[in-house]
């Protein structure tokens, strides 16, 4: 019985394998040394320990489960940060992307030029690059693109192996050197400062004579600037205005709009008040008896893709819709605004209104625990679809392939931001989403540490082993420093927002982890989303780019 459990091949021991493997791993990587845990990357350790003392399974299974593994993680992420990635990228995501796409070129260029210096094949430089800069995909990026020419895959898994582990603690050990050599008081952004991507709510007093007697609609054309009005108090009596709303002088009105616009609404309305609407502990119910502030959640699927406006809530039923929230973010309600199910919208006025925008909307929490598998397995086969599609390039021979790993992160996220206009249903919990990315990295993890532990620690002990950590090393650690002092000094980026660039550039959230852990506010986090889809991408796509020029 243990032979077949644990040593026979077949599809029951590939199994129980791989899912003692990924326990073991997990159950490990909870432990915290220097206030550093490994997380889900123990796994790849794990595997690493299972192959080196010899067990083995079927290679055919190891393949499946290895690439499905891959392409469930990337697949995942993508979909999770899909809808937030266009908005963050308008909203000084192209400097960020900009200063990661530089630590992305850095890494790379050092990388082929190591090789080329230290007379080393550059399969297996690319397998320290991948393991300097902690990205898996990547890795499985270049060794489709060694098979398709028809090269071993096993070299550059090993090199990453190899250099994995000081890949994950680089970055770490680059934020303490910055913070403790360069970074001055004015580079920390303060904990409670609103991120540009967030909506602002504030007070303004109705006092320039331009907007007397203008109603809603004509003083939103003379902006140009979004924004909702979502009440009004007039003589002491609050008001839940429409488009025909006239403003009077002397009129108070609560505005919610993106913070880099509340200054120009208020040079066009008048002076902003100053109390601070923007702490979480508001109760927006205390404001006046007659208008209540209710978060709605949209449950039926036949909302999902329709814009806001189409709606006409506010003819309709005589309610303000001020923001929505989606996952952790907080978007304007403008009316081409597209809703999607798990959107939480907040509603504005009468307690009979809001019952009858509950049926409208759905409302129904339990609706949502329901997984859309669907728009999942759809998302997969285009995804892989489009990482099967060749793409020629001048002077490469091998056409390149986003592969296994960029197609699916890319359909990802633009299923994530699109779907809504296919009534496609692509809402997940955040837990579940949790539950699919980890679960893919696990499995992949698991497989890769397996398939390359055999040749581990014989290689790591060897004098080119001792040189793919050297050179591994510098390739984690100068990109990071140069860029991160730069962005610091040179473009005036805060110290939190250029952590998390930093660790979406080099796909470590182990490092964005520490981060969080040190630093007030959740400036790095946001900066990670924002950097990290496109860097995925440039390190796929670079990966096979080098290896069929220069291979």
């Amino acid at each position: 019985m243990f032979e077949s459990l644990f040593l026979s091949h077949s599809a029951l021991q590939a199994v129980v394998v791989i899912s003692l493997i990924s326990a073991i791993g997990l159950i490990f990587g909870k432990l915290r040394l220097w206030g550093i845990s490994l997380g889900v990357t123990f796994v790849f350790f794990a595997g690493i320990m299972a192959g080196h003392f010899g067990l083995t399974i079927d290679p055919k299974m190891l393949l499946f489960a290895e690439n499905f593994g891959l392409v469930l993680f990337v697949y995942a992420l993508g979909l999770q940060v899909g809808p937030g990635f266009m908005s963050a990228f308008r909203e000084g995501g192209v400097k960020l992307n900009a200063l990661a796409g530089v630590v992305i070129l850095l890494g790379t260029a050092m990388a082929i030029g190591f090789s080329f210096a230290f007379d080393l094949p550059l399969s297996e430089m690319m397998g320290v690059l991948c393991g300097a800069t902690t990205n898996t995909p990547a890795l499985g990026a270049s060794q489709q693109t060694l098979a398709q020419m028809g090269l071993p895959t096993t070299d550059p898994a090993l090199s990453c192996a190899v250099t994995y582990p000081l890949g994950v603690v680089g970055v770490i050990i680059a934020i303490l050197v910055m913070r403790k050599l360069w970074v001055r008081e004015r580079d920390l952004a303060g904990p409670n400062e609103e991120h540009v991507n967030n909506t602002f709510i504030a007070t303004l007093q109705v006092q320039n004579p331009g907007v007397f007697g203008k109603d809603m609609h004509t003083i939103a054309t003379l902006t140009h600037v979004p924004f909702v009005i979502s009440r009004l108090w007039r003589g002491g009596e609050v008001i839940l205005p429409s488009n025909d709303t006239h403003l009077q002088e002397g009129d108070r009105v609560m505005v919610i709009a993106s913070r880099r616009d509340v200054d120009t609404l208020e040079a066009m309305i008048g002076r902003r008040e100053s109390i601070d609407w923007n702490r979480d502990n508001v109760d927006w119910n205390a404001l006046d008896s007659k208008l209540i502030s209710r978060r709605i959640i949209i449950t039926r699927a036949d909302i999902n893709g329709r814009t806001l406006g189409s709606l006409h809530l506010r003819n309709s039923y005589g309610v303000n819709i001020s923001r929505i929230y989606r996952g952790d973010m907080s978007l304007l309600a403008t009316p081409d605004l597209r809703l999607q199910v798990g959107d939480c919208v907040v509603v504005v006025g009468g307690e009979r209104a809001l019952l009858k925008i509950e049926k409208v909307l759905g409302n129904a929490e339990k609706e949502l625990n329901e997984p859309n598998l669907t728009s999942i397995y759809i998302g997969l086969v285009l995804g892989l679809v489009l990482g099967a599609v060749p793409i020629s390039f001048p002077g490469i021979s091998f056409p390149v392939k986003l592969g296994l790993a960029g197609g699916p992160i890319i359909v990802g996220i633009l299923i994530g931001i699109y779907g809504s206009r296919f009534h496609l249903v692509t809402y997940t919990t955040r837990s579940a989403n949790l539950m699919l990315r980890g679960f893919g990295l696990s499995l992949y993890l698991a497989c890769l540490g397996l398939s390359s532990g055999g040749d581990f620690f014989e290689s790591a002990i060897s004098v080119t082993g001792a040189l793919w950590v050297g050179l591994g090393f510098l390739i984690t650690l100068l990109p990071v420093v140069v860029v991160g002092l730069a962005s610091m000094r040179i473009f005036g980026v805060d110290f939190a927002t250029v952590c998390g660039m930093l660790c979406g550039s080099m796909a470590n959230p182990m490092a964005l982890n520490y981060a969080n852990d040190t630093l007030e506010g959740d400036h790095a986090s946001v900066a990670y989303a924002t950097v990290y889809p496109l860097s995925m991408f440039l390190r796929v796509i670079l990966a096979q780019v080098v290896l069929m020029l220069f291979l």
